[in-house]
């Protein structure tokens, strides 16, 4: 494991606190492409199409690009999923930190599933974890994740809001600390 404080274990089902444990499987955030995505309630999706403009001399898509795809899922899943306002009247989302793994080439006018989840969601803080694949073939050709904190309006880190909570728990990987 790279970093204790992001060790995690398996959990198998939603009534696991009940349930005889078998002995948990370790997962390390950091290797985001094998964490049990399958887990979790639901998963945003969001289509990405890529232009000439994304491209570079040698015809692939440039790799900030792909970093700027987390951007624009992490909007389009706040805006769609979790608030329409983006939380203006009640706090901020702080990006404390990021990481994107390049796994494939991508060319211009392909269409990219970026997918969204969340992980070791607390009471300021979450995980959100994306996925890139090529639309047409599946394959995987990016990933990572950013850690979130949500402020109060003078960027004094707080409690997310009950509601919001929910919504961002309802798209989380479970992993247990």
């Amino acid at each position: 494991m790279h970093n204790a404080a992001l060790k995690h274990a398996d959990i198998t089902h939603a009534n696991w606190a009940t349930q005889p444990q078998p002995l948990p499987v370790e997962y390390d955030i950091t290797d985001w492409q094998s964490l049990p995505y399958t887990l979790a309630e639901r998963t945003y999706e969001h289509r990405i199409e890529t232009y000439l403009k994304d491209s570079n001399a040698y015809t692939n898509t440039y790799f900030a690009r792909y970093f700027e795809w987390q951007g624009v899922c992490r909007e389009a899943w706040f805006f769609k999923c979790v608030s329409a306002d983006m939380l203006q009247d009640k706090g901020v989302f702080i990006t404390k930190a990021a990481h994107n793994d390049y796994v494939q080439e991508t060319f211009p006018f392909q269409t990219i599933r970026g997918q969204v989840n969340t992980a070791l969601v607390k009471n300021a803080s979450f995980y959100i974890l994306f996925r890139f694949s090529n639309a047409e073939t599946g394959e995987l050709v990016s990933g990572g994740y950013q850690q979130i904190v949500f402020a109060d309006l003078n960027r004094r880190i707080c409690r997310l809001p009950a509601d919001v909570l929910e919504t961002v728990r309802r798209y989380e990987v479970p992993l247990l600390v």
